[in-house]
């Protein structure tokens, strides 16, 4: 058993097409990669020449997951080049929508991606034969989090009424009532949630990992919206208009998506499990107790508890939604015009998506069109630590004798922990590895 072969095409339950590739011979690692197939997409290229109104709904198109994640890191960027501050208002519906998006991702990955490795089925599909109040759950809280989206966005993915300097639809008192009831009634549906993570095993692991994520300037605010860059091995924050001296990528051979390192590690992870580790303490009340409840405590480098922080952030995102409503509510939402540039330079828009820490940079020219763009994907700063996680993982399993077949389950299920959306970090590759 020490020499094994073990290929995977394509790995499943993640969104776009990877490949797991490892070759032991004589109990060592001769081959280890985690190949990213898919042909890149341009986004950078394609959106040069373009108004700098068209980004944020250009760019979102990235992913129909992250949609409100890419509209929001893309409008901030536009607003920083055109010196365009939001209403408070608007940023309170920009965070609304923003934990519709969260809940909604997290709930899928938790219940259709990760949940089936834990209970031994291939898909989801079993599970709504022998489980289908299980299944039922989810697809109500999913459908929840994506009538949230709706209300505020106009649109549950794509959201056309978010645009640069406020927006172009706003939600009625009535919607917000009633999404704000839905939301009550959710909890038992989240302490269900709860029950039913809680009871699954999670593999044992431990490797030492820089966890990069936001961190909010305000003592009270858990980062999703806004911060600064921060990690575990480096707490000083970094402005994120001087991402690029925290986030350093280059290409790879083996993968159409670049990979990423920091000044402090040649991989480093980010995520639900790197927020958590950089912004614990910020968590609503009741997500506290549950990680209390869970014995779940910072710092945590074991990749496999991203599920964990996940279901953490479901409840944090609930909860928040509810008492940004109760504001909306309390001063009344008024129809208020969007603010228009004031000049055209470069700027950067930052927001923690479900997968992580997302970047934005344009640079607009005198008329306000595109001259150059950069986006750095979640998932494109993972693949090198997942990569690290394997060669670290690959050598237990084999001192703790399990065959090819657990070893290659076992390897898909650390790739799903990521929660990678590969597709959405495939764009172009002009730049070398430094």
């Amino acid at each position: 058993m020490s020499n094994i072969t073990i290929d995977v095409k394509e790995v499943t339950r993640v969104e776009g097409h990877g490949n797991i590739s490892v070759r032991l011979s004589d109990g060592e690692i001769t081959h280890l990669e985690l190949a990213i197939v898919e042909s890149p997409r341009f986004f950078e290229s394609f959106i040069r020449g373009r108004l700098y109104s068209e980004a944020p709904h250009i760019t979102c198109r990235i992913c129909g997951i992250c949609s409100v994640g890419h509209t929001t890191a893309a409008t901030k960027a536009i607003e920083a080049a055109c010196g365009i501050v939001p209403s408070a208002q608007t940023v309170k519906l920009r965070k609304l929508i923003f934990m519709g998006e969260q809940l909604q991702s997290h709930v899928l990955h938790l219940y259709f991606l990760a949940a089936p490795d834990f209970l031994g089925v291939g898909s989801v599909v079993p599970l709504a034969r022998t489980h289908p109040d299980v299944v039922r759950r989810a697809l109500r809280m999913k459908r929840l989090a994506n009538d949230l989206c709706q209300i505020v966005g106009g649109r549950h993915i794509h959201p056309i009424a978010y645009q640069v300097g406020g927006f172009t639809h706003f939600p009625t008192s009535a919607e917000l009532r009633g999404i704000k009831s839905r939301l009550e009634e959710a909890r038992a549906d989240l302490r269900e949630t709860v029950e039913l993570f809680a009871a699954l095993p999670v593999p044992d692991m431990t490797r030492d990992t820089e966890y990069v994520s936001l961190r909010s300037m305000r003592d009270d605010e858990y980062a999703f919206y806004d911060g600064e860059i921060v990690s575990t091995r480096d707490p000083s924050p970094t402005r994120v208009a001087d991402y690029r001296l925290r986030v350093l990528e280059g290409v790879r051979p083996h993968s159409s998506a670049k990979h990423c390192h920091s000044p402090h590690a040649p991989t480093y992870a980010v995520g639900a499990l790197a927020r958590f580790n950089n912004n614990h303490d910020r968590l609503h009340p009741r997500a506290r107790e549950v990680a209390a409840r869970l014995g779940f405590q910072a710092p945590c480098s074991n990749p496999f508890h991203n599920n964990t922080a996940q279901l953490l952030e479901v409840v944090h995102c609930l909860e928040t939604a509810i008492e940004l409503i109760d504001e909306l509510l309390t001063a009344g939402v008024r129809v208020e015009p969007r603010e228009r540039p004031r000049h055209f330079g470069r700027g950067v828009g930052a927001a923690e998506v479900p997968r992580g820490v997302l970047f934005h940079e344009y640079t607009l020219d005198d008329r306000g069109r595109i001259s150059d763009a950069n986006l750095i994907i979640p998932t494109g700063q993972n693949l090198a630590n997942i990569e690290a996680d394997m060669r670290c993982l690959t050598p237990t399993m084999l001192r703790d004798g399990l065959t090819p077949e657990a070893m290659t389950q076992r390897l898909e299920m650390l790739v799903r922990a990521y929660d990678p959306c590969i597709s959405c970090a495939t764009h172009f590759m002009d730049v070398k590895w430094e």
